[in-house]
């Protein structure tokens, strides 16, 4: 039976940056015989972050997030899936606040605050953490590995693909006010040149997503 992905795009803007790189890797998975189930979250009913009610801490709901609503189908998808790959931009140096509210859900449903035994997924899955970013490659290593560790421990063993100084808009000269800040033609360039190597990087790092987990 093929195993089951979960793409979840945290990014409003379809057809850009993390949009294709989701979609690349998603195809990447597809490649190996995966079956992909596609959310974006931008495009979801009403729903909030973590609201602390603590239901995911009683032991009749524990692993589960009791709050229903738009991230419900999401979270139960990701709860039974073989892998999960999950993209969004940088905004303001973090994450979009739609990736923020899915993260906090999918957490703390898994987090026991017990020494012993401090996370209760009993089915880790891989994860493949992508980031966007208007900065350069370097500049939020430490944001992206953060998120890393927390996934590593709470969801499962999790890779990143970080893909910066990306085009926002195919012309910068019909903005509003001049963006001298960047460099419209090295941007160009750089997103012809190297955004097509990540976006394979992409594709291949989504098939690892599956062939890794018929290797164990």
């Amino acid at each position: 039976m093929g195993k089951k992905i979960i793409a979840v795009n945290a990014g409003p803007r379809k057809g850009w940056n993390t949009d294709t790189l989701i979609n690349e890797a998603a195809k990447g998975a597809e490649s190996c015989g995966a079956e992909v189930e596609r959310f974006d979250l931008y495009r979801l009913e009403r729903f909030t972050g973590c609201i602390s009610c603590f239901g995911c801490k009683k032991e009749a709901f524990k692993g589960h997030c009791i709050v229903k609503d738009g991230l419900t189908p999401v979270l139960d998808a990701i709860r039974e899936s073989d892998g999960l790959i999950i993209g969004s931009p940088n905004y303001l140096s973090e994450f979009t606040a739609v990736f923020r509210a899915l993260y906090e859900r999918l957490i703390f449903q898994n987090l026991t605050y017990n020494k012993e035994n401090p996370c209760c997924n009993q089915h880790p899955v891989p994860v493949l953490l992508i980031m966007t970013s208007n900065a350069g490659d370097k500049a939020y290593l430490d944001l992206v590995g953060g998120y890393k560790g927390t996934f590593d421990r709470f969801v499962g063993p999790t890779e990143t693909l970080i893909s910066g100084n990306t085009l926002q808009l195919k012309d910068y000269s019909k903005t509003d006010w001049p963006w001298n800040l960047f460099d419209p033609k090295a941007k160009q360039e750089r997103h012809e040149t190297v955004f097509p190597e990540e976006c394979k990087k992409a594709f291949e790092m989504g098939a690892k997503l599956v062939r890794g987990q018929e290797k164990a």
